[in-house]
């Protein structure tokens, strides 16, 4: 997990995160996502080039996890239906209930794992803009690929147009498949219930579910294998982005709540130059001694000598 404090100095240095500057910050982020997520639509005939050019180099380096896959889930509804249920829904739920349970429960480590998924889904935005690409299921239907969400649509709220509900396939982008984010946050909490969630049931989850996630989008004809290592590999680019994106924040917070420096008043300071000193109404020193007079001889009358002298005896 990327840190930047200090041992033994976190509480000094940082106040916990309050939900309501965090909220916010979320949904901005998120809601950047999803605008260039449907922006970045891209050249469809230049989407299916680069899928077609994914399956090339698999099918040179002799990978082909997505047909078997694919066959299977098409074969078995019991295996199908729950993997569409899977993809279409629990990335948007299992990824910001980490979040929260991070933010709750073991907030010292919250602020680098925000950071580290902020700076990885914009990493995958850039992606999407700059390589947009087919998925397997739209492909032409020579190429053997069946869409299970279009097939099963009948068991839920998507239509044949990827996960979003009916009627609404064209407010999504559905050739941003490279790199695939549903792998890539899946790691994400996999990584996290490991490391904090301090049962053995949740490790096992955090090695189920990323496992779990990346068969499903193959299966479902929704990534190439390829895809999948792409979202592994941008959650590793953001998991190092994330230290420096820290301190970069950090100094940005302390330029910013740098308290000005105190202006001199130009009435009521006794100082007025070398240090010497002055009492109210002076402006020189020693201007009391002058407007005194001279200094009383020894033959001035004993009245000069103040309240506090003793009266001569007679």
């Amino acid at each position: 997990m990327p840190q930047t404090e200090t041992p033994g100095t976190e509480v000094a240095l940082r106040p916990r995160p309050r939900w309501w500057t965090e909220l916010p910050l979320i949904l901005l982020v998120y809601g950047c996502y999803s605008a260039g997520r449907l922006l970045a639509r891209g050249d469809v005939s230049g989407a299916v080039d680069h899928g077609l050019a994914l399956l090339r180099i698999e099918k040179a380096l002799h990978l082909n996890a997505e047909h078997p896959l694919n066959r299977l889930f098409t074969r078995e509804p019991w295996l199908g239906v729950p993997a569409d249920f899977w993809y279409a829904s629990l990335h948007y739920l299992v990824t910001p209930a980490v979040l929260v349970w991070l933010f709750r429960a073991r907030a010292p480590h919250y602020r680098a794992a925000r950071t580290w998924l902020l700076a990885s889904t914009f990493i995958g935005l850039i992606g999407f803009t700059l390589l947009p690409t087919c998925p397997p299921r739209l492909l032409d239907a020579g190429y053997g690929f069946v869409d299970t969400m279009a097939q099963y649509s009948s068991y839920g709220w998507w239509g044949g147009e990827a996960s979003a509900p009916r009627g609404m396939g064209g407010m999504t982008n559905q050739y941003a498949a490279m790199p695939s984010l549903h792998v890539g946050w899946a790691l994400w909490c996999g990584v996290l219930l490991w490391r904090h969630g301090g049962t053995r049931l949740t490790k096992v989850l955090g090695v189920v579910y990323p496992l779990v996630t990346a068969i499903v989008v193959m299966g479902t004809a929704n990534h190439y294998l390829l895809d999948a290592v792409a979202g592994v590999a941008v959650m590793g680019v953001g998991y190092l982005l994330a230290p420096p994106l820290m301190r970069a924040a950090d100094r940005l917070r302390a330029r910013l709540s740098r308290p000005a420096a105190p202006v001199a008043s130009r009435t009521g300071s006794p100082i007025v130059s070398a240090g010497c000193q002055t009492s109210a109404g002076e402006r020189i020193p020693r201007q009391r001694d002058s407007r005194r007079g001279p200094a009383p001889g020894p033959d001035a009358p004993v009245t000069d000598a103040g309240e506090g002298a003793a009266t001569p005896a007679r």
